[in-house]
C-alpha cells in the first residue's frame, strides 16, 4: 500500500471543541489517508484509518471539508464504525444538518455541496474507504474558519458550534446496505 499521508493535531486545533485541551495538548498523528490506492473510470479509491482516542472532550474526527463544484462522494466502513456529519451552508449560516452513524459494511453518501467530517465514536480503529471523482478538490477554508462544524460530538453527546448564526436542528438518516451500481454521479 501507499505511504499515507497523515493529519496531526496541530493541522487541525482550530476545529476542536475543547479549546483548552488543545492549548496544552503535543502535537500527535492523529488519522492515516492512504490516497489513490485505486482510480477507475475517472474514480479514486482512497482508504482512511482513524484511531481511538478523544481529543479533550471531544471524539476523534477529521478536519472537514467540502468538495469545490459538483461533486459528491461514496464512503464504506471497513472496520468498526463511524459517524458522518454532513452540512450544507453558506458563509456561516446552515441551510441543512445531519449525521450518518454507520458500522462495517455500510456505505454513506455524500452529496454535493455538503461539507463532511467523519467521527470515531468507539474503542476501536475505524476503517473506510471512499470513492471521489479524481479531479475533485477538498476545500477545508469554510470549517477552518468557523472553528469546526455546526455540531461537534463529545462525551456528552452533540453540542452546537456557537460561531454559527443559524444551525437547524440535527438529523439522523440511516446508511445505504451497499454501493450504488453506478457511481456516474460522483463525477460532477
Amino acid at each position: 500500500m501507499k505511504k499515507p499521508d497523515i493529519r496531526y493535531l496541530y493541522d487541525m486545533k482550530n476545529v476542536l471543541y475543547d479549546q483548552k485541551w488543545a492549548k496544552t495538548a503535543p502535537n500527535f498523528e492523529l488519522y492515516y489517508m492512504y490516497r489513490g490506492v485505486e482510480e477507475k473510470d475517472g474514480l479514486r479509491y482512497d482508504i482512511t484509518t482513524i484511531p481511538a482516542r478523544m481529543l479533550g472532550k471531544e471524539f476523534t474526527k477529521t478536519q472537514g471539508h467540502h468538495h469545490k463544484g459538483n461533486y459528491g462522494e461514496v464512503y464504506i466502513v471497513l472496520e468498526n464504525q463511524g459517524i458522518y456529519l454532513m452540512q450544507k451552508q453558506k458563509k456561516n449560516i446552515v441551510e441543512d444538518v445531519y449525521v450518518v452513524k454507520a458500522k462495517r459494511g455500510d456505505v454513506v453518501l455524500i452529496p454535493p455541496y455538503y461539507a463532511h467530517i467523519t467521527i470515531n465514536p468507539a474503542n476501536k480503529t475505524l476503517k473506510m474507504a471512499n470513492w471521489m471523482a479524481r479531479e475533485s478538490k477538498s476545500d477545508y477554508q469554510l470549517i477552518e474558519k468557523m472553528g469546526g462544524a455546526c455540531y461537534f460530538y463529545t462525551k456528552t453527546g452533540w453540542i452546537k458550534n456557537k460561531k454559527y448564526k443559524k444551525t437547524p436542528k440535527l438529523r439522523f438518516k440511516k446508511p445505504l446496505k451497499s454501493i450504488p451500481n453506478n457511481l456516474d454521479f460522483l463525477r460532477g
